[in-house]
């Protein structure tokens, strides 16, 4: 059974991952399912800056295939803020609630058409012979008047598909994962790693 661990504590987010990364012959770890306590200073100015630093983190302590990710919020009228500070915006403990809220207040009277946002997600690949591969996924959405939903967490209440007509927490785990920024760049990932898997066997 192969190990590739993925360094995130978010235990959303892992079972996101869990389900679109499934492959045979193949265990998917949390940092801590796998045991490890690490201190990741995420210092970099851009999402793929941020999960190479985590990935190749966590891949020198281990020796494994690792995987890492970063992710945020980009809201263009807000000169694309919270950006890679997302997780950081207004304090790293301070509930999403909150966040959410501030945001919203910060666009207040800002019409609709003005308030286009993405998610973006790209993750990274530390693998044991030193190279490290990284994917890119995105969603291109608004900010909603309120939030909405209960499904997902983070910025998803806030966060409206306008195929859908509705927020990102308002739609099912299948629609989600089919549609986000996470979801399309661990789709591409599975399919990298398949071919460094089968390549090593």
């Amino acid at each position: 059974m192969k190990k590739i661990i993925f360094a995130t504590g978010n235990e959303g987010k892992l079972k996101e991952i869990k389900v679109i990364l499934d492959m045979e012959g193949v265990e998917i770890l949390s940092m801590q399912e796998a045991g490890i306590h690490a201190d990741i200073e995420e210092n970099g100015t851009t999402f793929q800056e941020n999960a190479i630093i985590k990935a190749k983190t966590i891949g020198e302590l281990t020796g494994e295939i690792v995987l890492a990710d970063d992710s945020g919020l980009e809201i263009d009228y807000l000169n694309k803020e919270p950006g890679v500070y997302s997780a950081r915006y207004a304090g790293e403990d301070t509930p999403y609630s909150i966040k959410n809220q501030m945001l919203l207040d910060r666009l207040e009277g800002v019409e609709m058409e003005q308030r286009t946002a993405r998610f973006v997600c790209v993750i990274a690949a530390a693998l044991p012979d030193g190279r490290v591969i990284t994917t890119r996924g995105t969603i291109e959405g608004y900010i909603g008047h309120a939030p909405a939903g209960e499904n997902g967490f983070g910025y998803d209440p806030i966060f409206y598909v306008p195929e859908y007509r509705c927020s990102t927490a308002q739609l099912t785990m299948e629609q989600k994962n089919r549609l986000s920024h996470r979801g399309k760049a661990l789709r591409a990932m599975k399919e990298e790693l398949k071919v460094y898997l089968e390549a090593e066997v």
